[in-house]
């Protein structure tokens, strides 16, 4: 699981962009576009700009190697085999145990035999 987590991660490309007015970050954004800052409206207008924004593009691997079982060479397909074999059957439970007195019941104590003897444990 940790294997397919890993490969579906590696394989993920996102973008990360910066806005910043002057040389103050003024937000940071991961999948949508960064939040402009309220004055970048009026430099448009004047046509002066202190606001700039930064894109990082981080790109996940394009190319995976798919390799089948065939491609092997002969004693690696009887590793595996035998690696899959031996983990399947480590789980394979034991048998049922003959417990011969199971359905046997003690005799019912009429008396305590201890208490009757005066026989006591010290």
């Amino acid at each position: 699981m940790l294997l397919a987590l890993l490969v579906l991660f590696s394989t993920v490309s996102f973008t990360i962009e910066k806005h910043f007015c002057g040389d103050v970050l003024v937000d940071i954004s991961v999948f949508s576009e960064a939040q402009k800052c309220a004055t970048e409206t009026m430099e448009i207008l004047m046509k002066k700009t202190c606001c700039k924004d930064e894109i990082e593009v981080v790109l996940g691997q394009d190319e995976l190697k798919f390799s089948s079982f065939e491609d092997l060479h002969f004693e690696q397909q009887q590793f595996v085999t035998g690696l899959a074999y031996s983990y399947i059957n480590l789980f394979v439970g034991l048998e049922q145990l003959f417990i011969p007195h199971e359905d046997y019941s003690p005799p019912n104590l009429v008396t305590d035999i201890q208490v009757l003897d005066q026989v006591f444990i010290i």
